[in-house]
């Protein structure tokens, strides 16, 4: 498959073919900062190594994550227009913020006594490795991903248990990163439909999914074995420690297998993110994250 990706693109082009997206969505440019003067437990999730392990972890992947999909849709942003031009600048905004956020909570962890340079080499690694893929396998690599990071974040925000045992500025830094991750879920979905617009509906259904096959084996593998070497630093890699694991991912709260439907979902000719409107989770959650006001936000 081939795609020119010049630059030299009519301003009036369509958003995309068949956008999903309501129209009257806002992506809102939040500069919230997290846990600038609250202690950081080592064991900060339910004072449990197990949790805490998965979720810093993740955390560990986001900060060269969020650059890769920052840059990836970056490269194609002449190939829209409109409101979904607007929407890609609102999504670069919001990702810039989750990198700064994650880079101080990954500082957190650090000074909480975990040594996670391994962490960051294999995210380093990984993303470098796809770099080097060409550009709009990148791109289509960041839709997969973004759909992995909504779904994650639509179950966190659906199911309070998920945080609620967190310290408080921990918590909001969560949800306010998963509400955004909603906000935004369809932005490099739009992108890729809109650089392929003149794909046949086939061959832009077979790259996706491939590219979200080979996008979920990396993403579990990296998610595995951060989780593994941060077991490994608390003397807890073990069986024991994997099967509680499972438990809590699998069945209580169960947050993977709250998103295995939506997961599949993504292979589905025809399939778009905003099939599901969650706008009425995100105005939930918005109640639930106590920041001051937005003054002067940048553009």
């Amino acid at each position: 498959m081939s795609v020119r990706t010049s630059s030299h693109v009519k301003d009036d082009l369509p958003v995309t073919p068949k956008t999903k997206t309501p129209q009257e969505l806002a992506i809102q440019r939040r500069d919230y900062q997290f846990a600038r003067n609250e202690p950081h437990p080592r064991w900060w999730l339910e004072n449990d190594p197990v949790p805490t392990a998965f979720y810093n972890g993740l955390s560990a992947l986001f900060p060269l994550g969020e650059r890769f999909f920052m840059d990836s849709v970056k490269h194609f942003r002449d190939r829209t227009s409109g409101k979904l031009k607007e929407q890609v600048a609102d999504f670069l905004y919001q990702e810039a913020m989750h990198t700064r956020e994650h880079v101080v909570f990954n500082k957190m962890a650090t000074d909480a006594g975990y040594d996670i340079k391994k962490l960051d080499n294999r995210a380093a690694t990984l993303l470098g490795w796809a770099r080097k893929k060409r550009q709009i396998y990148q791109l289509a690599a960041t839709a997969a991903l973004e759909h992995f990071t909504a779904m994650l974040a639509h179950a966190v925000l659906a199911d309070p248990r998920h945080m609620q045992n967190a310290p408080e500025e921990a918590r909001q830094m969560w949800e306010w990163h998963a509400m955004e991750e909603i906000e935004h879920k369809a932005v490099a979905y739009d992108t890729y439909m809109a650089t392929l617009k003149n794909w046949p509906g086939f061959a832009r259904w077979g790259l996706r999914s491939i590219v979200m096959v080979v996008a979920t084996v990396l993403f579990i593998y990296a998610a595995i074995a951060n989780t593994k070497d941060l077991f490994k630093q608390d003397g807890i890699d073990n069986g024991k420690s994997w099967r509680r694991l499972f438990t809590y991912l699998f069945f209580s709260p169960g947050l993977l297998r709250k998103v295995l439907k939506s997961y599949f979902s993504y292979y589905r000719p025809g399939f778009h993110p905003w099939e599901e409107d969650d706008r009425a989770l995100l105005a939930r959650a918005e109640t639930t994250i106590v920041r001051p006001p937005l003054v002067g936000v940048p553009a």
